[in-house]
């Protein structure tokens, strides 16, 4: 009996002539840039949507869900995002110690004053996978409260928001 795949070059076909099509990139073969998000006036979601495409690697036409395809992503001016309607005074993060009755919450509002960079790290957070993959996507990210970050080193491109909403 005879296969139905046949190999020629560097793709297999199957016997009536149509080409198998999925393809997976190797690790030598993925690329990875450095992207700066000044998040200056923009909507959080909308910026947290954004950094989470380009960790994931979803603006790749060689995008797989199952392998690390993504950018580094260096988001700035994190302590001037925009919440919209009354999401700063509604909205909770919370935390517990493990213990009985050790619910913490703390408002977004207290958040945005305090620690900009949890914010906005915690909606990126909420938009990867719950994974060894995701956890690796987001060691990619790092988030700073003014308009400086170390990784000029890195020679990052300057990503354009002018797509994104404004608050």
């Amino acid at each position: 009996m005879k296969s139905p795949l046949v190999v020629t070059g560097d793709h297999e076909e199957i016997a009536e002539g149509r080409t198998v099509r999925t393809y997976s990139p190797k690790e030598k073969e993925i690329t990875r840039e450095w992207r700066v998000i000044d998040a200056e006036g923009l909507v959080l979601g909308r910026v947290a949507t954004v950094a989470a495409s380009l960790l994931r690697g979803k603006h790749r036409p060689y995008f797989a869900p199952h392998l690390d395809t993504g950018d580094f992503v260096i988001i700035i001016n994190a302590d001037k995002v925009v919440v919209t309607a009354n999401k700063a005074q509604q909205n909770f993060r919370y935390r517990h110690s493990g213990y009985p009755g050790g619910l913490r919450s703390t408002s977004w509002q207290t958040l945005m004053d305090t620690d900009p960079e949890a914010l906005v790290f915690d909606a990126i957070k909420g938009m990867v996978p719950k994974n060894r993959l995701g956890r690796a996507q987001m060691g990619k990210l790092f988030v700073y409260a003014g308009a400086q970050h170390p990784h000029a080193a890195q020679q990052p491109s300057q990503f354009d928001t002018s797509a994104i909403r404004r608050g």
